[in-house]
């Protein structure tokens, strides 16, 4: 084989592996983008349902596909959503936050479009019904000043049936009580799990909350955890850092 024909092999070879990468990390952008994306959890405004330390996979293709469900943040005008569909009361959904969309924020629809919500003495109520809470227990939760305080942990019922679990640190918390507000259309009411401290739609834009959360920046459902690892190893010696895997968590849904 002469010298030319060698050096062609080489370049084909070359070129063919070249093609293979791109098309990896093609299908790699492409199921990102379209099926699911990886998600940490940096704050306990979820727990007892997400714990800060958590990995989600947030699956896309419930709510659709628009500007927020790209796998690269970059800016784009809202034109709507493809195959869009609304979440249901209850879902636990990962969201551009409307004050910057680079930033990924997490919480749980409990509103939708033409739903009355309120917050009466600690109480969801949507549409005048309450939402049921039942006492399950004591339990640990970060408050809204980054300590761990005990916590009363509730199953609370939306009253289309939808069950998940909450912590109350305090009675009379800022939060519990809220005007009346009717979501309008393509519009959502957004909660975290750990009512005394999280900015969601009880929270306006301005003042570091959600408001009323546009369906546009829907990025996807949060539909597992697929780990889990204590923030708080971080400042222990780094030989003990395994010790902080979570492994009871490891492959669980969101619920």
């Amino acid at each position: 084989m002469s010298d030319g024909e060698a050096s062609t092999g080489k370049t084909s070879t070359w070129r063919g592996q070249v093609a293979q990468f791109a098309a990896i990390v093609a299908c790699v952008f492409i199921a990102k983008g379209a099926i699911a994306e990886p998600f940490y959890v940096p704050s306990g405004s979820m727990e007892p349902t997400l714990l800060i330390g958590d990995a989600l996979v947030a699956s896309k293709f419930p709510y659709g596909y628009g500007a927020a469900s790209l796998p690269i943040q970059i800016t784009l005008p809202e034109t709507g959503r493809l195959f869009g569909d609304t979440p249901k009361r209850g879902d636990v959904v990962v969201f551009r936050w409307p004050g910057d969309r680079s930033q990924a924020w997490v919480k749980r629809v409990v509103g939708l479009p033409g739903d009355r919500v309120q917050m009466r003495q600690g109480q969801l109520f949507i549409n005048d019904r309450a939402a049921s809470l039942k006492p399950d227990g004591i339990g640990e939760a970060e408050d809204d000043r980054g300590y761990t305080e005990k916590a009363r942990r509730y199953i609370e019922t939306l009253p289309d049936g939808v069950e998940h679990a909450i912590y109350k640190i305090r009675d009379n918390g800022r939060l519990d009580n809220t005007p009346e507000v009717t979501v309008p259309a393509g519009m959502l009411y957004v909660l975290g799990d750990n009512r005394d401290n999280s900015a969601d739609s009880r929270v306006a834009v301005r003042d570091g909350g959600v408001g009323l959360l546009p369906i546009d920046n829907l990025i996807g459902r949060a539909d597992a955890v697929v780990g889990s690892w204590d923030m708080g190893m971080r400042s222990r010696p780094v030989y003990t850092w395994l010790a902080g895997l979570r492994l009871e968590r490891f492959f669980t849904s969101v619920r």
